[in-house]
């Protein structure tokens, strides 16, 4: 086989088949996508745990399941344990029998099977279906500098620029390849050069700006490149705490789902940029300026996607990515003052808030559980977009205040405010 990067003897061993005819081909498979990239050698994997995306057992996907069969008999196992994105049906979460009949009979026919694919692939356990494995109560927790065999990418996004790791948007699969040989190729942001911010983005706002609508801003201006955001610690300060680190989880999803963002830096916060400074600045890096006027603009662009825009809704998720426990809080306890405020005792949309199991589990030993409970609200650990696959899903008017779910769907857009007015008072 010809290839460009350089291979240590061990490398070229399990490539020339030193490990077995399964092993050997995964190894092809890294080198191939590292030379497609200018990879010029692979390096180890030093993170305990990896992420997988491909978390749905999707009837259409029969090759995926055919290679985990021959992955699992040819011995090729994760060497790390692994956490993997939402699952895709919940039997509390509000469906139709026609939608239901879809869900599992015809769209995730194969997911018990493939759960267990994933188990004897080094599934770390049944708690770690979600797109915010980083969450203290889930535990999957990278060190700064440590590299990533990671895709979903919000949480690679959260990864590198939150926690300082380093890691590659992967594909699906790709991330599970490196975590079972080991190694990555080295290029893109594993790189120090990689990691440098080709864009300056002054945040000159009036107020907070919503976390959803700013990452998409940037996301769809910068798209796959860094960007240095300055101005935006005067509003979320400079302390990594349990509020910030939710509102970067937000961000940072939007900046990946409405560009291709993987890492980001923020002046005086993020690791890197409290670390290095404007020395992670490229040379000519270009300026984007968002000012109140600027948010409003991204805003009043997003297309609803309804048959009847003036359509009452029909459903409503918070929750993607899934909410920290801090936010299940915050979000019970508004829901609640806004019912009492508007003389109702529960949600006039159906509304349904999405967390990680752990997380759920831990919100569930607090008082706030009933109290949510008593709202109407469903707390699920699903992963609603793929809940709005299913066809008969995407023509319902359901709104949402993630961008992500905006981005991929038929879903439309509200500030968590507007949300927050829409579930509270009585539906027109």
């Amino acid at each position: 086989m010809k290839y460009n990067m350089t291979l240590t003897p061990e490398e070229e061993a399990i490539l020339n088949g030193s490990q077995g005819e399964t092993m050997a081909k995964v190894m092809k498979t890294l080198v191939l996508y590292g030379d497609a990239f200018g990879a010029t050698k692979m390096v180890p994997v030093n993170s305990e745990k990896g992420h997988l995306v491909t978390s749905f057992g999707l009837k259409v996907m029969k090759p995926v399941y055919s290679l985990m069969d021959q992955l699992i008999e040819g011995g090729a196992l994760s060497k790390q344990k692994f956490s993997v994105d939402p699952k895709p049906l919940d039997p509390n979460v509000p469906a139709n029998f026609l939608q239901k009949v879809i869900f599992n009979k015809f769209m995730y026919s194969m997911q018990d099977s493939y759960d267990k694919q994933l188990a004897e692939m080094g599934l770390l356990d049944d708690k770690s279906y979600t797109c915010t494995c980083y969450m203290d109560e889930v535990g999957n927790i990278p060190n700064k500098n440590e590299v990533l065999s990671w895709a979903e990418s919000s949480a690679v996004v959260y990864a590198n620029s939150v926690l300082g790791a380093r890691c590659n948007r992967n594909s699906g699969i790709i991330e599970l390849f490196g975590s079972i040989v080991g190694k990555v190729p080295y290029f893109g942001l594993l790189t120090d050069e990689g990691r440098k911010a080709t864009w300056i983005v002054e945040v000159k706002t009036t107020k907070k700006p919503e976390a959803q609508i700013l990452g998409s801003a940037i996301g769809m201006k910068v798209m796959e490149d860094v960007p240095f955001v300055k101005g935006l610690d005067k509003w979320i300060g400079t302390e990594l705490d349990g509020d910030t680190k939710a509102y970067l989880k937000d961000f940072g999803a939007a900046t990946a789902s409405n560009g291709a963002v993987g890492l980001y830096h923020i002046e005086n916060l993020t690791p890197e940029a409290v670390e290095m400074g404007e020395n992670l600045i490229a040379e000519n890096a270009q300026v984007y300026v968002i000012d109140d006027a600027e948010l409003e603009r991204v805003q009043a662009n997003y297309p609803v996607m309804w048959k009847d825009k003036e359509a009452t809704p029909k459903l409503c998720f918070v929750g993607c990515p899934h909410l920290s426990h801090a936010q299940l809080i915050e979000w019970t306890d508004n829901v609640a003052e806004g019912l009492k405020k508007n003389g109702l005792k529960k949600v006039s949309i159906p509304t349904v808030f999405t967390a990680a199991p752990g997380v759920i589990e831990e919100f569930e030993k607090t008082p706030y559980a009933a109290k949510l409970k008593e709202t109407g609200v469903v707390l699920s650990y699903i992963c609603p977009l793929m809940y709005m696959n299913n066809p008969l899903c995407k023509s319902m008017p359901v709104i949402t205040n993630s961008n992500k779910l905006r981005t991929y769907t038929t879903s439309r857009y509200y500030r968590s405010d507007e949300i927050l007015d829409i579930i509270t008072k009585e539906a027109k």
